[in-house]
């Protein structure tokens, strides 16, 4: 197997400035690894899996995955990579004027075109290359699909996003705030503030890196500060305005969630309607208050403990999470099969026992570990080498599947459900598989989040 020695990786918000902190994050960050079967040459052309990790646009939180075990599960018949991208303030500050805004995703585009230019070297196909990605690498893919008002700019050929993200996004002008707040913190309240900030050391930029500003309309600073905005470049308009009036480009996707996605973000001490409903507006400032008396109705609490303290926590996890990620997941695969264009769409659902006993269902990206491998991840569920073992091989089948040829089911696992594009593909417990509808509670969810979507700016 071949692979690169990995590199420090990009600078997170709200992490300290310690000498613990610069001895894995930096400013200079911007590696990626190889990892290709060690008989490859330069004329194999080995389909290529270009993963782009999560982190809410704020962390590299998936950094150095190993992507042996992909290639292992592909017969040693395809290539992955994996990268940094810088994020928070360094990724995607921007004044408006001459900061240039979403940096960490023009990083994504210069290493999608590194990968053009060099990975025949190591292998691989050029012409055959397939982004994935999970939470804000999803987001990130969603991006990519949408660039330019969905121009095809022939940097990849299909694409698999794990639990797409749709934030509140804003404006360059409007994310102002963002950067003002960010120059006072670190001292530069100068006519020349960008001047200022770029004299700064990164000891004294990662003081100020810090999340305690909240979108204007909100109580409190949302779950993630930094995001990309609508800079008239990368990002034309919002995301459910760009699929609703088809501007993504063309090319099979796999679209997914998993069944609990909220359960890992909501305060698990809330307790009342109206700490349910501050936290989504948090998130979501433009949520009129008829806007969450729907949600509440969409979202009853069948706990009948309250007002036990967080008796309201699984019912905002469900509703943040459906809004966030799976109700945006659904409609992009949606989008794409009324256009005829082959998309494939899954929830994850396999349950692991201490996840369950924390009462975290089957929370947020959990099947990264299973299409990586639970070996090659950091904080993989122990079922994941165990009862749940099989899981791993059902979804490396389906994905290494979809890498190598642009289709989930060529190559899937023996046993595993034929992937069909109408309803969704399942993979439970012990990672039986299964095609399912979408049900009536969330199917209407959705739909109203979908109606509302452009107007509180997803």
């Amino acid at each position: 197997m071949l692979t690169r020695q990995h590199g420090l990786i990009c600078l997170g918000t709200g992490q300290p400035p310690t000498d613990d902190t610069f001895k894995a994050q930096s400013e200079d960050c911007l590696f990626l690894d190889v990892y290709a079967p060690s008989n490859a040459n330069t004329n194999s052309k080995l389909p290529v899996y270009f993963f782009i990790q999560g982190g809410g646009f704020v962390s590299n939180s998936n950094s150095n995955y190993n992507g042996s075990g992909l290639v292992a599960a592909g017969d040693h018949g395809l290539i992955v990579v994996t990268f940094n991208y810088r994020v928070g303030a360094y990724g995607f500050l921007t004044d408006g004027d001459r900061a240039t805004p979403n940096n960490g995703l023009w990083d994504q585009v210069k290493a999608l075109e590194w990968v053009h230019k060099h990975i025949a070297k190591f292998g691989g196909d050029p012409k055959h290359v397939v982004i994935g990605g999970d939470s804000a690498g999803a987001a990130s893919v969603s991006y990519h699909l949408t660039r330019g008002g969905g121009r095809n700019y022939g940097l990849f050929i299909g694409a698999a996003a794990e639990s797409v993200s749709f934030s509140t996004v804003l404006t360059t002008k409007e994310s102002q705030y963002l950067y003002d707040g960010f120059a006072v913190r670190a001292g530069c309240a100068t006519k020349d503030s960008l001047q200022c900030l770029r004299s700064k050391s990164t000891k004294e930029l990662q003081e100020a890196n810090v999340n305690v500003q909240p979108l204007h309309g909100a109580q409190n600073p949302q779950l993630f500060a930094w995001n990309p905005v609508i800079d008239g470049d990368f990002i034309t308009e919002l995301p459910y305005d760009a699929y609703k009036k088809g501007h993504f480009i063309r090319v099979p996707v796999i679209v997914g969630d998993d069944t609990n996605g909220g359960t890992s973000f909501a305060p698990q001490d809330t307790t009342t309607l109206p700490e349910m409903n501050t936290f989504l507006r948090d998130q979501f400032p433009l949520l009129t208050p008829s806007d969450l008396e729907t949600i509440d109705a969409l979202y009853p609490n069948a706990n009948d403990t309250c007002p036990h303290v967080g008796c309201r926590w699984r019912q905002v996890s469900d509703a943040y999470g459906q809004m966030r990620y799976m109700c945006p997941g659904l409609y992009i695969s949606q989008q794409y099969v009324s256009r005829r264009s082959p998309s494939w769409a899954y929830r994850w659902n396999v349950e692991d026992p201490a996840q369950i006993a924390q009462g975290l269902g089957v929370p947020h990206t959990v099947e990264v570990h299973a299409i990586f491998g639970p070996t090659n991840t950091k904080g993989a569920p122990a079922s994941y080498n165990g009862s749940n073992a099989h899981a791993v091989t059902v979804a490396q089948g389906y994905w290494t599947s979809f890498i190598r040829t642009l289709n989930p089911n060529t190559h899937r696992a023996p046993g595993s459900a034929a992937w069909t594009s109408r309803g969704r593909l399942v993979v439970n417990t012990g990672g039986r598989s299964q095609m399912e509808d979408i049900s009536g509670n969330l199917r209407r969810a959705c739909q109203f989040f979908a109606d509302i979507g452009s107007r509180i700016r997803q």
